[in-house]
């Protein structure tokens, strides 16, 4: 897992504001004993510069100053997200009265102290908030972690159902034509029995043989018989209805599930408009670049509930003897 450098490994900064060089003077000179790097402003519109450029730890704020003064730079830095959260000294000889104590509270301060400024409390002031700003930095490095690894894990059980339900597919689906396999097949079929019988409906259930198909493998390769059978799903696919089932069950066997149908003259409709569709010939390109036409011709057999059984295994009886009557009719008509 890739996750950002901690912020806790950079030196934290602190923002000293002041208008006097002597003083700004005095703040970095104390403060070099301390691993920080001290930002300094001579006016409030320049530590307003600067908090857009860096986070800061503290901010050391002079509270007189000509253009904006510490009270109005400390109520501007409370109303930014990015810097309401980041604790002010307010730095004063003039307002250090309860009056402008609390004041300064008010617009966020957390302390005060009085010029001139004593090295030792100026040393023991920001050492606190040095360190409460290196636990906040770690928390929220912590947290980003932790928000990094949910992320992590969030895409890994996203890919992990994708994976389950690839697995699923592949599982219920004939790899060559993405049709149903034989066992989603008996799922739809058994189903459609159990609405018809509920429902007092019909349906209709179609065995498909193709013909020859031995004789194009042996003729013209397994890549010509697959395009045959891949093109001959997509025939009957597109030749129903959306809430109609069309599965491969293996080899050159597919079969049909018809449901919400009035009659068996439904079904021999539906029947019609495929048969219309396999007899237009699929033109198919070799590796050699040699175009053929190929002839999909195949056997079908019908069996309707409940006319031909009401449980499934006698209707896949029935539609697998029509299928075979009217093949060895073809058969014994070559």
């Amino acid at each position: 897992m890739s996750v950002s450098k901690p912020l806790v490994t950079q030196r934290p900064k602190i923002l000293a504001v002041d208008d006097n060089p002597a003083n700004l003077l005095v703040i970095r000179r104390v403060l070099a004993k301390l691993d920080v790097d001290v930002v300094e402003a001579a006016s409030g519109n320049d530590a307003l510069k600067a908090t857009l450029d860096d986070e800061f730890a503290l901010v050391l704020l002079d509270v007189y100053m000509p253009d904006i003064n510490g009270f109005e730079v400390a109520e501007i830095l409370s109303q930014e997200e990015s810097t309401r959260q980041t604790p002010i000294i307010f730095v004063t000889a003039t307002y250090a009265d309860d009056v402008h104590r609390l004041k300064g509270y008010g617009f966020g301060a957390v302390d005060y102290m009085a010029k001139p400024l004593e090295a030792t409390i100026l040393m023991s002031k920001v050492q606190v908030f040095l360190e409460l700003y290196r636990h906040r930095m770690a928390l929220r490095d912590a947290l980003g972690e932790l928000s990094e690894r949910n992320r992590q894990l969030e895409i890994e059980v996203e890919q992990r159902r994708q994976m389950e339900q690839e697995m699923r597919h592949l599982a219920m689906h004939d790899m060559l034509t993405g049709l149903p396999n034989r066992v989603l097949f008996m799922d739809r079929l058994e189903s459609a029995q159990r609405r018809a019988e509920r429902n007092n409906g019909k349906f209709a259930l179609v065995y498909v043989d193709v013909d020859h198909f031995k004789e194009v493998n042996d003729t013209w390769g397994h890549g010509a018989g697959d395009a045959l059978l891949v093109e001959l799903a997509e025939r009957l696919r597109g030749s129903l209805r959306e809430n109609d089932t069309v599965a491969r069950l293996g080899g050159d066997e597919f079969a049909l599930v018809l449901e919400e149908l009035d009659d068996i003259a439904d079904a021999h409709r539906l029947l019609e408009r495929v048969m219309g569709t396999l007899q237009q010939p699929m033109c198919y390109q070799r590796r050699d670049g040699e175009q053929i036409n190929l002839a999909i011709a195949a056997s079908i057999g019908v069996a309707s509930y409940p006319s031909d059984g009401t449980e499934v295994d006698a209707l896949l009886h029935a539609a697998d003897q029509a299928m075979y009557r009217i093949k060895r009719g073809r058969i014994s008509q070559e």
